[in-house]
């Protein structure tokens, strides 16, 4: 059950927080989890790297006593990490000072009690963004927008006419000068099965197929999934290299570590049709 929050709390600190506080709630809401020396890259920029680091930790020490954030238990990263590698997640309170759900847009929930592996799950997804938000941070890319779950799952029709779900990790829009990049993002982190693999490729084809996407947007994104290893992207190439020719154009793997240089990059000509938002055949 959700706990019920003072009345009137929420609203007063909604006014009294000052700006940078709040945007830490907000990446938090975007991303669900984030470690210390996440936030500090993604919000405080200016100093020395030790400098960066205690004000981090004061500002994010600071939210927890306010009870808006909720840290782990975990340190990523190991002892060393200390406490540049504790996990913060966003508190039911912190969710009614920004006004929103829990992370399914729905009732307010615990977003920190999940198992290692989603948290895991969580915080690559994150360290994407947080990547993409550097590049632009140094004029190499705009990012346009950047949707995470549930934000970016995709509704349609199956074959038999039932409702389906299509549940990618991220969307991604990215423009620099004369292009511009839309993607199905999907972080993987060698823990499902190459048949489970196969069936979300084929769910993205089903989707690509209904004509919804190119209809909305005028595009089809480039479905990329990131990987942790080169025998990982191996295995999942050859998986992808079993579906349908027409529809192979639509993926590509990658590893995880060149997952923004990939996003950022030019569309290729082999994926431009799917781009354009041609019609499936």
């Amino acid at each position: 059950m959700t706990a019920r929050l003072p009345r009137g709390r929420a609203a007063r600190l909604r006014v009294e927080l000052e700006t940078l506080p709040l945007a830490v709630l907000r990446s938090l809401h975007l991303l669900r989890l984030l470690t210390t020396a996440q936030v500090q890259r993604l919000h405080l920029h200016e100093g020395t790297p030790r400098s960066r680091l205690r004000r981090t930790q004061y500002l994010l020490k600071r939210l927890q006593e306010l009870g808006l954030v909720v840290r782990l238990s975990r340190i990523i990263g190991g002892v060393r990490a200390g406490s540049s590698g504790f996990v913060y997640g966003l508190s039911a309170l912190g969710q009614a000072v920004l006004e929103v759900g829990g992370p399914t847009g729905g009732r307010r929930r615990r977003v920190w009690e999940t198992k290692p592996y989603f948290q895991d799950h969580m915080l690559a997804v994150a360290e994407l963004y947080v990547r993409l938000r550097e590049l632009e941070r140094d004029g190499l890319v705009e990012l346009q927008a950047f949707e995470g779950e549930p934000g970016c799952w995709r509704h349609f029709s199956g074959s038999g006419g039932e409702l389906t779900i299509l549940k990618p990790d991220a969307y991604v829009n990215l423009g620099f000068k004369q292009f511009e990049r839309s993607a199905f993002v999907e972080v993987d982190l060698a823990t499902e099965s190459l048949p489970t693999i196969e069936r979300k490729c084929l769910r993205f084809i089903s989707y690509w197929q209904s004509g919804i996407e190119q209809q909305r947007r005028g595009v089809f994104p480039l479905v990329v999934w990131l990987v942790p290893d080169e025998y990982r992207k191996e295995r999942i190439e050859h998986t992808i290299g079993r579906l349908a020719v027409e529809a192979s154009g639509l993926f590509t793997v990658a590893l995880a570590e060149d997952g923004p240089a990939l996003l950022s990059s030019p569309p290729a000509e082999d994926t431009a049709d799917y781009l354009s938002g041609r019609a499936p055949p």
